[in-house]
């Protein structure tokens, strides 16, 4: 496959750009990758992972604030200040989502157990539900979209409040 940036030579990266809230695929040749998002720190682990089917793209930014680069979080495991969640949040994610199980906060204050348990199945009939459309299974989708409604029914009538 040629690259899609320069179109001469061979892709041999492939890096995942986020674009008006969706994540948009490049097949890049290692002189347009370097050129948009730097020079490639870890060759050999960039070239493993494309093999194995799993594409990583290194950003090489840094804090403005604290001044802290991502491959030192990446060696010490600690942030420098609260604006590197910010700057380093596409990172962040999936060991966010690995640890916690969710990227999302749910919170407990003001609910007791059943609003919060509806306010958990609410959220993950969302997910489905954006989940279904994405694969075109509208069927399914709208089955899922009935029980969102139901959920949000019995959370208006005051069900799972004391």
């Amino acid at each position: 496959m040629l690259c899609q940036r320069c179109k001469k030579n061979q892709a041999t990266m492939i890096s995942q750009v986020p674009l008006n809230g969706e994540k948009v695929g490049y097949a890049l040749c290692a002189s347009c990758y370097a050129e948009m998002f730097g020079s490639i720190n870890s060759a050999n682990s960039d070239i493993m992972a494309g093999l194995l089917g799993q594409p990583q793209r290194k950003r090489l930014h840094t804090c403005p604030v604290c001044g802290m680069a991502y491959s030192e979080f990446e060696r010490t495991g600690l942030l420098g200040c609260a604006a590197c969640y910010d700057v380093f949040k596409e990172e962040l994610m999936p060991y966010v989502r690995r640890i916690q199980g969710k990227t999302e906060h749910v919170g407990k204050v003001g609910l007791n157990v059943g609003e919060q348990e509806l306010t958990r199945t609410l959220s993950r009939l969302q997910e489905e539900l954006e989940q279904a459309v994405r694969d075109g299974k509208y069927a399914v989708a709208a089955r899922i979209n009935d029980r969102i409604s139901d959920v949000r029914k019995r959370m208006a009538s005051g069900e799972g409040k004391k």
